[in-house]
Parts: structure tokens; C-alpha cells; sequence
């Protein structure tokens, strides 16, 4: 019987069979081997067995749900790459395309972070590296890789933070200078890197300061003009722009804004 094991008993001097008692359970896990009964290491043996064989049953286990899991993930692979092939094939790309794509999109996102970077008057003198990021990210979206879903939300979010990196010129006032030390008038004024870095936007300036400025050929000296926000010209500039063109071609003066127009009076 299980869990018995026959021992030989003398009675009256015969030899006979008798039943023990139940095997030894395991003794203790804190007691050393050293200090087993015969026994109890025998016990302590057939516990090891039990404990490694129930082991190796959830090894094998293991083994089979992870085969499983490959099998599935290696169809998964190829489903996917089927369906991208489909996707491809509608929008007239090739998979080389697409990476190219890919590379040329991340190239752009490394150059927008080191953009990030910089501080607020740095960006403010780069406006115009700001303005080549957002042209060139124009002219992917406007290429039909552009709408896989693997590139929709980076395109998104790449536009916002190209967006972000616009700064306006912090110059709100300039002082005037002399004509002959700094060569200050209108023209020469609004075209300064610091101003407009464009010339042409000089009446910008005047009719923001005509308080001070009666006629745009003559300013003084110390004036601190105020200088308005870059951006095209209002009507009421262009306006004033060709009106005095007109009176130039009527009262042709010594100096006009575009040249000779002097910062001081008398020389």
C-alpha cells in the first residue's frame, strides 16, 4: 500500500510481516542536511523531485505560449507588411519612398530641437533659418507619403513647434543717431538687421512717429522713435508712402528718404 512499506517482525520465533506506519515528512527547510535522519533526507529528496518536476511542467509551459506568441507575431509581421504594400500601392509610393521619407522627417525634427534651443534673441536674429524649416516642411506635406498614419500626427506636431520658434524683433525704440557719425534717416533706419533688415519698410516707422516726424526726409538727432512690429504694411502706410512720393515728384526736394535724407539739420 502507498505510504506503508512492510518490516519483519519475530514473534515466537517465526519471521512475519507487519505494516509500518507512514513514511517521514519533510523535516524543516532551516534544518541543515548535515542533521537528516536517513528519513527525513529521503523526504526532503522526494520533495526536491516534486518541486523540480512541478517546475519543469510550467517551464514547458512557458516554452509553448511563447512559440505561440512568435508564430502569431511572424503573421502579424507579414499581415502588416501586406497591408503596407496595399497602402503603398494606393498612393503611387514604394517602400524605399517611405523610408526616405521617414529619414528626411527626422532629419527636419533634429533641426526644429536645435532650434529649440536657442534662447528668444537668438531666434530672434534666425527668423529667416525659421521661415526655410516651415517652407520645407510645407513641401512634404504636400507629397502623398505625407498622409500615412505613421507620419500624420509627427507632421502635426512638427508644424507647432516650428510655429513656436517665430519671435518678434524686441527693439521697440530706436534712438536717432547723426547723419555723418551713423548715417541714420528713414531708409537706411528700417533696413538696420536689428530693425526690418528691409529698407523698403521706412514708412512703417514714420506713422508710428508722426508726433515727431512732420516730414520723413529731416529727423533729429536724439529722437527715440517707435519702432512698430514687422509685417506688411498697413493701408494706411501705403497710403501714406504714396503720398509722398507724389509730393516728390511735385516739390522735388535736396534729399529724399531713400538717400540723402539727413538725421541732422544742416549737414
Amino acid at each position: 500500500m502507498k505510504n506503508l512499506f512492510m518490516i519483519v517482525v519475530l514473534v515466537g520465533g517465526m519471521m512475519i510481516p507487519a505494516m509500518a506506519q507512514d513514511r517521514v515528512p519533510p523535516p524543516p527547510e532551516s534544518k541543515p542536511d548535515t542533521e537528516l535522519t536517513c528519513d527525513e533526507a529521503d523526504a526532503r529528496i522526494e520533495l526536491y523531485k516534486n518541486q523540480n518536476a512541478d517546475a519543469q511542467s510550467k517551464l514547458d509551459g512557458h516554452k509553448a505560449d511563447i512559440a505561440k506568441s512568435e508564430s502569431d507575431l511572424a503573421m502579424s509581421v507579414t499581415d502588416l507588411k501586406k497591408c503596407n504594400d496595399d497602402i503603398y500601392a494606393m498612393i503611387g509610393a514604394s517602400e524605399a519612398d517611405v523610408n526616405n521619407f521617414k529619414q528626411r522627417l527626422g532629419m527636419l525634427e533634429g533641426k526644429v530641437r536645435e532650434m529649440q534651443r536657442l534662447n528668444d534673441d537668438q531666434l530672434a536674429d534666425r527668423q529667416e533659418d525659421v521661415k526655410v524649416l516651415e517652407d520645407e516642411l510645407n513641401g512634404m506635406r504636400r507629397e502623398r507619403v505625407s498622409v500615412l498614419p505613421e507620419f500624420f500626427d509627427r507632421i502635426v506636431a512638427l508644424g507647432n513647434d516650428i510655429k513656436g520658434l517665430y519671435r518678434e524683433k524686441k527693439i521697440k525704440g530706436y534712438t536717432v543717431g547723426t547723419w555723418s557719425e551713423n548715417r541714420d534717416c528713414l531708409w537706411n533706419i528700417s533696413g538696420k538687421s536689428e530693425i526690418y533688415g528691409d529698407p523698403f519698410q521706412w514708412p512703417k516707422i514714420w506713422q508710428a512717429n508722426t508726433d515727431k516726424i512732420k516730414n520723413p526726409d529731416v529727423i533729429q538727432p536724439g529722437w527715440v522713435l517707435s519702432i512698430p512690429p514687422a509685417g506688411p504694411k498697413s493701408d494706411d502706410e501705403r497710403k501714406a508712402e504714396r503720398k509722398y512720393w507724389r509730393m516728390k515728384k511735385t516739390e522735388p526736394a535736396e534729399g529724399a528718404v531713400t538717400g540723402d535724407t539727413k538725421s541732422e539739420t544742416g549737414n
